[in-house]
């Protein structure tokens, strides 16, 4: 066959046409050809706009690919009106106001399609064409790469979009088309947009990548169906819906994103199934409006590469998660607004930065049956109007499981929070709560911890292994609530496990106001203990004492003389120069910051306030009051909001005594994003610009402070000197109690004091050992078996209801 001809064979039986025929141009082959008939195109470039318009096949030479191209000038090269086949072109176009392949009528093939061109379309298909187009590439990166318009559909396998300078994939005005195995990739616009009502897309084992805008875009009442693809590698969101769009992924893998993976928003319809998330900068899943709703089933988001929350629902919008995973994420689920919900159903929430589950601003949550492991908090309920249900999840590794704040009222049921580094449950600032047969197991800290004078609910709830105690409820000072603290009913602990009293139940608190006084009342603070509350102590003044009152109260505490020596060489240092200045000379300059170093329960509280009364006595501070803070207090959840919790934290102590548990966890081995080091930075700046306003004190473990202070040199450059509390000794601890017994107005019978003494050499120091606070323990164990055995006494004498026996010993733990 000549270059440049046309070879048309005709199929039709009529005995007057020609078998074969030969023609200078397309348009006559067209022309004469007939439906059924075959044209063969030679090799060569053909400057002409084609109309197929009759069902013929329509091909370039075997063998050859690529040879025939179809190239002119203008318009639209190759228009198929018909039920025809169309293979083995190269086909090229120059008009941006034009396709380049326009499919108008019937139910085409169009395979090993080859276009090249800088048109309006690569492939456009209308008019309620249907064709079917197979293993076609389009390179256009002036338009879009496949355009579905007017009612069309047609089913595109394994094709493949390599440049597109707007959308690779667009649907709309009642498009239908399906996608199999097909791969849309270098485009300027939105991988695959689909708009408009009645407009739909099916896509199966397709690939969307390196497009610079989002993956995939369902908009305006249009309807999507994804199974088995792959979108990565944007430059904008992996896929998004607007305005009562609705999409369904199944089996999906989104993931490359430096956006949010997946945004959502006025009223669209998400449902994911077996579909993974991940390496996403923004949200994994990000959710807007009222009527906005997400089903994930079976679901994977992980590995996030921003500062951003993993899902993020507000403005009222709906999700619901069931069996699904999210991990090794800054924060797991944020649910935001009145109106918004989440219901999280048999899911694992874990590795998380920050918090796992955190509801503000009215949401709401349900949790079912979810597990929270390594976060640094479980779940935070923020704020009035926020609440929900969290019913029998498992909290394991936290910093703290639950906090409830500023009038949030959630219900938490049937709740397990194992080895928390702060706190189980935490109450603060007016929030409330509804905590029923919930149990803390291995907290460093406490199990219940609830300050503030907060009127939460507490109901057989149980605590074991809690090193600094079970429950602990402090009224916060002037900041508490009128009559406030916490209604407690049938709650247990195994503080008092050992002491077996027969005919009570092992009740840790039987009361329903902020205090736990159990047999011995209401017990001041003591002096030989360390006090609990973990955000603020009050803050209102102290009252005036002199120097030598505090400091007779400093010698009264037992044991630490290493202590009071520094205390005491550090109070002369400060009062000489003082007195120095009123002389007019010059006084060396005496940095007041400390660094308190021990154990648990080895008084370093008590000494830092009494500390802050000292100064405040020899006119140094001006009130001397002592607000203690922890990590969860100062390190918020986003960047910029530990700034602001770490000043609002240092004005409350202005004039006072800033003290700082657990310093180190400001400072984590494995720190990475972790905000801890924006708490360091910000204290450091308000120290060096407020250096006359508050005194600091961090304090924790001797190992961990030294580490600490190691890594952190801007720190520790700002601190004076280090005070090391030491553990107690048998003898100290024996005192302990024997000053708890005069306070109280008990006695220590026969042989108790010996029997005292061998249990504290016997008893178990691992971590977990109180000091102090196991001194307490002990003497209200006692207190309690002795109320047990004098009880049975029909007319008990004086002794009888004073005198603690060897037998009123507690068994060692």
């Amino acid at each position: 066959m000549a270059q440049g001809t046309v070879q048309v064979t005709h199929t039709g039986t009529s005995r007057w046409r020609r078998r074969t025929g030969e023609y200078a141009s397309l348009a006559a082959a067209l022309e004469a050809a007939a439906d059924g008939d075959v044209l063969t195109v030679a090799p060569g470039t053909y400057r002409e706009n084609l109309v197929v318009e009759r069902a013929v096949t329509l091909r370039g030479p075997e063998g050859s690919p690529g040879s025939v191209r179809i190239a002119p000038m203008d318009g639209v090269p190759l228009t198929v009106r018909a039920s025809a086949v169309v293979q083995d072109l190269h086909v090229e176009g120059q008009d941006s106001t034009a396709a380049a392949v326009l499919v108008e009528e019937g139910t085409p093939e169009l395979l090993d399609l080859r276009i090249v061109t800088r048109s309006a379309a690569g492939i456009e298909v209308r008019g309620g064409a249907r064709p079917t187009v197979r293993r076609c590439t389009i390179d256009n990166p002036a338009g879009a790469g496949i355009a579905v318009l007017d009612d069309a559909g047609g089913v595109f396998e394994e094709c493949e979009v390599v440049a597109a300078g707007q959308a690779g994939v667009t649907v709309r005005d009642g498009g239908h088309p399906r996608l199999e195995r097909c791969r849309v990739h270098h485009a300027s616009g939105v991988g695959l947009s689909v708009s408009g009502e009645n407009s739909a897309l099916e896509a199966i084992g397709c690939e969307i990548y390196e497009v610079k805008g989002s993956g995939v875009q369902i908009t305006g009442r249009a309807t999507a169906h994804l199974t088995d693809c792959d979108v990565h590698r944007t430059s904008a969101d992996g896929v998004t819906l607007d305005t009562d769009a609705v999409l369904t992924l199944a089996d999906c893998r989104i993931h490359d994103i430096p956006e949010n993976a997946v945004d959502l928003r006025s009223r669209s319809v998400l449902t994911l199934t077996r579909t993974t998330v991940r390496q996403f900068g923004r949200n994994g899943l990000s959710v807007w409006d009222p009527g906005t709703r997400v089903d994930a089933n079976q679901c994977e988001i992980f590995d996030s590469t921003g500062d951003y929350p993993a899902v993020w629902i507000s403005d009222g919008a709906t999700a619901v998660l069931e069996s699904c995973r999210v991990h090794d994420v800054p924060d797991a689920l944020f649910v935001l607004d009145r109106g918004s919900r989440a219901d999280v159903i048999d899911s694992d929430l874990s590795q998380v930065r920050n918090t796992a589950v955190s509801v503000s601003d009215g949401a709401t949550v349900q949790l079912d049956d979810c597990r929270i492991r390594d976060a640094a908090t479980g779940a935070w309920f923020r704020d009035h109007g926020s609440g929900g249900t969290l019913n029998g999840c498992t909290v394991v590794g936290a910093q703290t499981g639950v906090i409830v704040t500023k009038g949030a009222d959630p219900t938490v049921e049937r709740c397990t929070v194992d080895s928390p580094a702060e706190a189980g449950f935490y109450v603060s600032a007016g929030g409330r709560g509804s905590f029923l047969q919930c149990r803390v197991t291995g907290s460093e800290g406490y199990g219940f911890h609830v300050i503030d004078g907060c009127r939460s609910t507490l109901t057989k709830c149980r605590t074991e292994r809690c090193a600094r105690g079970g429950y602990e409820f402090a009224d916060g000072g002037s900041g508490a609530a009128s009559g406030g603290g916490p209604l407690v009913e049938d709650c247990t602990s195994d503080e008092s496990a050992a002491l077996r009293t027969p005919p009570l139940p092992e009740t840790a608190v039987q009361t329903s106001v902020a205090q736990s006084p159990g047999l011995l009342g209401s017990i001041p603070d003591r002096r030989t203990v360390e006090p609990e509350p973990a955000v603020a102590a009050p803050e209102s003044e102290v009252a005036a004492r002199s120097p030598k009152d505090v400091l007779g109260e400093l010698d009264a505490l037992v044991g630490l003389e290493s202590v009071k020596r520094e205390v005491r060489a550090l109070t002369d240092m400060i009062e000489v120069g003082r007195r120095r200045q009123q002389a007019g000379l010059k006084a060396a300059s005496a940095r007041r910051h400390l660094v308190f170093t021990g154990s648990p329960g080895t008084g370093k509280t008590t000494v830092a306030r009494l500390y802050g009364e000292i100064l405040a006595a020899l006119g140094v501070l001006e009130k001397g009051h002592l607000v203690e803070v922890s990590r969860v207090d100062l390190v918020g959840e986003h960047i910029g909001s530990t700034a602001i919790r770490t000043q609002e934290a240092f004005d409350r102590a202005r004039g006072g005594v800033l003290f700082i548990d657990e310093a180190y966890a400001l400072s984590p081995e494995d720190s990475g994003r972790d905000f801890g080091k924006e708490a360091i930075d910000t204290l450091v700046k308000l120290m060096e610009d407020h250096r006359e306003a508050v005194v600091v004190i961090v304090a924790g473990y001797t190992a961990e402070m030294e580490r600490f202070l190691s890594v952190n040199p801007g720190v520790a450059s700002r601190f004076s000197r280090t005070i090391t509390f030491g553990d107690y000794g048998p003898e100290e601890l024996l005192r302990i109690v024997e000053q708890q017994a005069e306070e109280h107005e008990y006695r220590l019978g026969p042989g108790t004091s010996d029997n005292l003494l061998k249990y504290f050499e016997e008893i178990p120091k691992g971590a977990t050992f109180g000091n102090g606070r196991t001194s307490r323990q002990t003497f209200e164990a006692m207190v309690e078996r002795h109320a047990g055995r004098v009880a049975q006494h029909a007319e008990p004498s004086t002794d009888d209801l004073t005198l603690l026996y060897p037998e009123d010993l507690p068994e060692l733990p």
